[in-house]
């Protein structure tokens, strides 16, 4: 699956629901939603509200291995959301977007799994 499909599986979800019955239970304009079903790509804060609402896991969308997500808390789908621009670029190669998406959701991991008090140097992960 890939976020190109968000539009056709909230389509899907919402049924014969309206579009603004359906944009209110997910906390959306129902422009937004048009738009998203129509194939534009949502921010951020829009696509974490529509995952929540399709009970969906952004890694899905994004095209994330499970064994890369699992390496950060289950209930923390900011990560995987905050690559979800990498995949609407229309210049990047889709192999370089899910490769910086997976490079974004382990430097998270790591980044949370270091002590808080210490200052983290990046450039001894190279």
């Amino acid at each position: 699956m890939t976020l190109l499909r968000l539009g056709a599986i909230l389509r899907e979800r919402r049924g014969g629901r309206g579009i603004r019955e359906a944009a209110k239970e997910i906390g959306i304009s129902p422009a937004t939603l048009t738009r998203v079903e129509g194939g534009r790509l949502p921010d951020l804060a829009t696509f974490q509200r529509m995952c929540a609402w399709l009970k969906m896991n952004p890694n899905e969308l994004l095209d994330v291995p499970l064994n890369v997500a699992e390496a950060q808390p289950t209930d923390d789908i900011s990560t995987p959301v905050a690559a979800v621009h990498l995949k609407a670029s229309k210049t990047l190669p889709p192999e370089a977007a899910k490769d910086l998406a997976q490079l974004i959701v382990v430097a998270h991991a790591e980044l949370g799994r270091r002590p808080r008090e210490r200052r983290t140097d990046v450039s001894s992960w190279l």
